[in-house]
């Protein structure tokens, strides 16, 4: 099990050296979906695309840390944008973007060890998908 105190100090350290990376995670989300980029087509001034962003950083800041409130975000996001037509596979797309451009923005310094903590923490956000993909199917 991986040492979830650098989930969060990858998220600082990305804020650190770039400042905020919402246009580089959507540039690869839009790359590996192209598809995705339609729901985006009003956002012109990426006010949307940097608060979802914000959602996931606090999302993981909880799974990393006390692990309060992040799966119950996990399961009214998917909620809300279920009547958008977002299927619930998507989150996990959209969570394993963000650890691939954190990693890519953070080079170097990205180790087995960081790896190992972002792995422990996109497994719950994977199982409370598929928690909720079962509720919804049953």
């Amino acid at each position: 099990m991986g040492d979830r105190s650098l989930v969060v100090w990858s998220l600082e350290r990305v804020a650190e050296l770039h400042g905020d990376p919402t246009p580089q995670v959507y540039a690869r989300l839009f790359a590996l979906n192209p598809e995705v980029e339609a729901l985006f087509m009003l956002d012109s001034q990426r006010g949307v695309k940097g608060a979802m962003l914000g959602h996931v950083i606090d999302t993981l800041l909880d799974l990393a840390g006390p692990r309060l409130y992040g799966a119950n975000m996990i399961y009214a996001e998917m909620t809300n944008h279920s009547g958008i037509g977002v299927p619930p596979a998507q989150f996990v797309t959209f969570f394993d973007v963000v650890k691939e451009e954190f990693r890519a923005l953070i080079g170097a310094e990205w180790t087995a060890e960081v790896e190992a903590a972002w792995d422990d923490t996109l497994e719950d956000v994977k199982r409370v998908v598929a928690k909720v993909e079962a509720a919804q199917a049953a």
